[in-house]
């Protein structure tokens, strides 16, 4: 396993790169958050009382990603009905952008490893599902060639489906997987019947911790598009189905598709088994980091805690 970096930033250094950018930051109003497991997080203000948000990458090989991002985003300003980042320094050591308005839907409680909600889980308002579908069909229906063009990654429906098989595989070499759940996988990837005939622009991880709302509920923001590409349009209703369940996801999916999102017959479905091979992304998370803290949990979501 490679080493994993995950020390705190020493500030002195990054407000240096930050000046050198015109960025004035006042380190007495440093907030960390240590969630996210790609980078450090720091809540800050510049001298003019404006607040930013800082993110350092925790290990080299996100960096290849956080350029990817870059890119993501720079295509994305002024294309959808909510924010998103907007990077105004982009250094391997450093990335800064002005905070976006908004309450995460939840936030990561590190230590337990779970979710503290900002909004209940189980009584979603429905400016929250109507604004969301209307916001992820505006981010599917976004043009995939125009896309390839700005340099983002594509995929095409078989690509899309070969990439995850090539995945499944490293995994189970590398980590192992439990029999039935292998041959469950091997069934719905050879099955077309699940698989849309289309990709498109997916955010890639969009859980309750990158929804941003407003006083309403309505949602207003997305964060972290590390993972962004173009790609089944299903892996972005995973992380929701597994937070909210079945039926709002059906909801979702509703609103989702008046809204203009392209939903096939066997969607939910198809969502559903996708769920039911989040071990690949657990297991790929400690594979590429070198991470042993997230092992136990990948064995875990492979079959193998017995």
């Amino acid at each position: 396993m490679k080493e994993s970096i995950n020390k705190p930033a020493a500030p002195a250094a990054f407000t240096s790169i930050a000046q050198a950018q015109g960025l004035h930051l006042l380190p007495e109003t440093f907030r960390y958050n240590e969630t996210g497991l790609d980078f450090q997080v720091i809540h800050a203000q510049d001298v003019k009382q404006k607040n930013w948000i800082l993110r350092l990458p925790r290990r080299p090989d996100v960096l290849p990603r956080a350029q990817n991002e870059h890119r993501v985003l720079q295509w994305l300003q002024g294309k959808l009905p909510v924010s998103v980042p907007d990077w105004q320094i982009f250094h391997e050591s450093l990335i800064a952008y002005p905070r976006l308005a908004g309450t995460p839907v939840a936030n990561i409680d590190m230590e337990q490893k779970c979710y503290v909600w900002n909004l209940e889980p189980e009584n979603l308002p429905q400016a929250f599902i109507t604004s969301l579908g209307e916001a992820v069909a505006a981010l599917h229906t976004l043009d995939t060639e125009a896309a390839a063009q700005a340099g983002l990654k594509v995929y095409q429906p078989e690509q899309a489906r070969q990439k995850l098989e090539t995945q499944m595989l490293r995994v189970k070499k590398e980590l192992g997987v439990a029999q039935p759940l292998w041959e469950q996988w091997q069934s719905w990837l050879r099955d077309d019947s699940f698989w849309p005939s289309h990709s498109s622009l997916v955010h890639g991880d969009l859980q309750a911790a990158h929804i941003l709302t407003d006083e309403n509920g309505k949602v207003n923001g997305f964060l972290d598009w590390t993972e962004a590409e173009v790609n089944d349009p299903a892996i972005d209703f995973v992380a929701l189905l597994a937070s909210f369940g079945e039926e709002t996801t059906k909801t979702l999916l509703q609103a989702y598709e008046q809204a203009g999102g392209n939903v096939w017959p066997r969607m939910l479905e198809h969502i559903q088994q996708r769920l039911g091979a989040y071990g690949v992304n657990i297991g790929l998370f400690v594979l590429e980091s070198g991470s042993e803290e997230y092992l136990p949990m990948a064995k875990t979501a492979l079959g193998l805690d017995n």
